[in-house]
């Protein structure tokens, strides 16, 4: 980005022969003889600075600046002062200004001032970006938690996605997450201002889906009293997020594929089309290529849709996040109930990690509630599946859970970890290794 140099003075020849010198020092520059016009230009992300005459007519340099210091605190103004106001320059330097240049000024004083101005303004505006990315990731991860590969993955997928317009299809099994991670997707793009409309198409009623999703005018079928915005049109510069998007019924289908083509709706009972600027999320809890083959599903929709596919995976692909993630869960429960979070013993983590989830995050969920409430966790959850996995791997798998629960039980502490597993440090350290599990903390270091 190129920094600017804002200047303003009411002084034609002063005006002139800044304009020049800034030129011959190579920097961008916009020249004003009001401050009206300068203050326009100012915004919290301008990569810029302002230098301005204290002495105008009408609007002065110190009623500038404390209008640019309003939009942004950090934003660098160096005033240029008369001999009579150097006290003047003084006072406004405590009350923000970045600097001061009295007149007569050498052209080598101002450029050398401005470029230090600009050096300091160019790493407010880097500080603020990586402020941006890193609160993201922070929020980002909270929200999909889990430091497995599958997860990892996800969450650079995630973020490599969010930052572009491109609809998405979201797949994964039931209960994974495919609803956060839509979530995620809008919270983290530019449309974040904008709605987010989660739209059940499971839920909808079968005679009533084009009103709901285009809209529909007055008079339009039996019952429409009135003219109704439909869910895209709601959702105008926000996301749509079609959540089981193969129960849409196929003459759906196609009307649906003209809009995510060519961004316009007609409501029913209308002839003119509305544009549409919105982004398009969508899930299914089918394979949509199986359900293309059975008829049920339109290839061309599929293939419009699929652009960019994220994959949210199922627990079993992720057991190293189990213990980890209950205890988000708890956490939770336990401030929604309104309880103390009780102490979770590693046992009860290690046995979280080995059970099966058909229900994914959504079955961890309830036993999270359960546990909170008081009820064993674990009532309606059936035993892990071995599948075709030998004695020895189901051991290892067995070990890796029981370290991993451990781990998480002891906040990472690695030296109360060994001690409740009763193993020495090296043989917890060559275990960790050989599981590729990470060092979270560790306490003697």
């Amino acid at each position: 980005m190129t920094q600017t140099v804002l200047f303003v003075d009411d002084e034609e020849e002063l005006r002139l022969a800044t304009a020049q010198t800034l030129m011959l020092a190579d920097l961008n520059a916009e020249i004003f003889d009001h401050a009206e016009a300068a203050l326009a230009r100012i915004a919290r992300g301008f990569d810029g600075v302002l230098v301005t005459d204290i002495r105008m007519p009408d609007r002065d340099g110190l009623w500038l600046m404390r209008k640019a210091l309003e939009i942004d605190p950090e934003f660098p103004v160096i005033l240029v002062t008369g001999h009579g106001d150097v006290n003047l320059a003084v006072q406004s330097m405590r009350d923000g200004a970045y600097d001061f240049i009295e007149k007569p000024f050498a052209p080598s004083r101002l450029v050398s001032t401005i470029q230090r101005a600009l050096d300091k303004r160019r790493l407010t505006i880097e500080n603020r970006a990586l402020k941006r990315e890193v609160g993201n990731r922070d929020k980002l991860e909270a929200r999909l938690i889990g430091r497995s590969d599958a997860m990892v993955g996800l969450r650079k997928s995630v973020r490599a996605i969010a930052a572009t317009d491109a609809d998405v299809l979201i797949t994964g099994p039931t209960g994974a997450g495919k609803d956060l991670t839509a979530r995620a997707l809008h919270d983290l793009s530019a449309r974040a201002p904008y709605p987010f409309v989660h739209i059940n198409c499971a839920a909808l009623p079968v005679d009533l889906v084009e009103s709901e999703l285009f809209g529909h005018e007055a008079g339009a079928f039996p019952g429409a009293m009135r003219a109704r915005f439909g869910k895209f049109e709601f959702a105008r510069q926000g996301t749509v997020f079609l959540d089981e998007i193969d129960s849409l019924p196929v003459s759906v289908q196609a009307k649906l594929l003209h809009a995510i083509q060519e961004r316009k709706i007609t409501r029913l009972g209308a002839n003119d089309p509305v544009d549409l600027d919105i982004r398009i999320v969508a899930a299914a809890k089918t394979d949509l290529e199986n359900a293309v083959a059975e008829g049920s599903f339109r290839a061309d929709l599929l293939y419009r849709l699929n652009v960019v596919t994220v994959a949210v995976p199922p627990l079993s692909a992720r057991r190293d996040d189990i213990p980890s993630l209950f205890l988000n869960l708890a956490a939770q429960a336990a401030a929604r109930y309104s309880k103390p979070l009780p102490e979770v013993p590693a046992d009860v983590l290690s046995h979280m990690a080995t059970r099966s989830w058909p229900g994914n995050v959504r079955e961890l969920r309830n036993a999270a509630d359960r546990f909170v409430l008081g009820l064993d966790p674990t009532d309606t959850a059936d035993a892990a599946q071995s599948g075709g996995q030998t004695l020895a791997e189901r051991m290892a798998e067995h070990e890796k859970s029981l370290i991993t629960a451990a781990l998480t039980a002891q906040g990472g502490s690695l030296k109360k970890t060994y001690e409740a597993l009763g193993l020495s440090r090296k043989s917890l350290y060559e275990k960790m290794q050989k599981y590729g599990l990470s060092k979270a903390q560790d306490e003697e270091a």
